[in-house]
């Protein structure tokens, strides 16, 4: 006798494909130029651009009302509803609140009722969270949202030039669901942290972001090298097979670093630091949303995302695109 199994529940830990469905991109509206800055502090357009790659950086908004307008438009273009996403994770390393978490309220406002939480891995977060999400759809959940979202004008002393020139705000999501075997995947990743560089890069309660500039510069160069090693061993690739880098956005000239080593080429590289400044969790997102807008990812493309940050935490994933 035939079973009706439309409706049934997938199995868990099935031989599941990983698909980026949908993203989005915001951005507040004020822009602060490097030009803005020198009223501020002893530093010149030319100065900010040749040691960062950074000319204008957003200032303004909310880490919950970005993520929220980010979202939105990814579920639009996965062309989805509020009521198909099973799970909210949002990274961040500037919330809303202390306490609650500002995922639940970002869920709120996007309708979604199922589960919502922060996530804290500074400027590697999102790429932790997508992680994340690979693991949760394993476990049975079909549909998830992943948000990277920044409102570092809060937190940054915009009369320092060692961070001032750095940061800003902006928000990226992704609507990430299972797949059909075969139907894009999630190749490879490699999670990690090193707790001895906690004081490199911190910001206290009721504080602003310090730096040891050159230190950060010297172990992200290191942890990105390390890490995008280690995921292309697991995957079985090399520097040549991969079609697009889309590394976190903190400063051009570790970028340009690590590459040389890695045999990454900058014409493989989504790169959108030049007009976003530095924004932490939101940076690879922001840049995944402008390159696929950009038309440089196609069906079948191997993809890698590629983070690092205070903590210090790193992380990199390699996924074969779908469309």
């Amino acid at each position: 006798m035939a079973t009706d199994t439309a409706n049934a529940p997938r199995p868990m830990g099935g031989p599941w494909g990983f698909k980026i469905a949908g993203v989005g991109a915001a951005l507040p509206e004020k822009i602060l130029t490097n030009e803005d800055l020198t009223a501020w502090m002893d530093t010149t357009d030319e100065w900010i651009r040749e040691r960062t790659g950074i000319e204008e950086r957003r200032i303004g908004g909310s880490t919950s009302g970005l993520s929220t307008e980010a979202a939105q438009l990814a579920l639009a273009d996965a062309g989805v509803e509020a009521s198909d996403i099973d799970q909210v994770i949002l990274a961040t390393t500037s919330p809303d609140h202390i306490c609650p978490g500002t995922a639940p309220a970002v869920a709120r406002e996007l309708g979604i009722l199922a589960g919502a939480f922060d996530l804290q891995a500074a400027c590697s977060g999102w790429v932790y969270g997508l992680v994340m999400a690979n693991g949760l759809l394993l476990q049975g959940m079909d549909r998830i949202l992943v948000i990277g979202a920044e409102s570092l004008d809060r937190i940054t002393d915009y009369h320092d030039r060692g961070t001032g020139i750095l940061f800003g705000n902006g928000a990226g999501a992704a609507v990430v669901e299972r797949a059909e075997p075969g139907h894009g995947e999630l190749l490879s990743w490699d999670l990690g942290s090193n707790g001895n560089y906690v004081h490199i890069l911190y910001a206290d309660h009721g504080g602003v972001l310090q730096m040891d500039g050159k230190e950060v510069f010297r172990q992200a160069v290191t942890v990105m090298q390390r890490s995008a090693t280690a995921s292309m061993d697991k995957a079985g690739l090399t520097a040549d097979d991969i079609d697009l880098v889309i590394p976190h956005q903190a400063n051009v000239r570790i970028v340009e670093s690590a590459w040389k080593k890695l045999g990454f080429s900058m014409d493989k590289t989504a790169m959108v630091l030049a007009r976003t400044g530095n924004t932490s969790a939101a940076s690879i997102p922001l840049a995944l949303d402008d390159a696929r807008r950009a038309g440089r990812i196609s069906d079948g493309d191997i993809v890698m995302f590629l983070g690092f940050g205070a903590g210090m935490t790193w992380a990199s994933a390699i996924v074969r695109w779908a469309e």
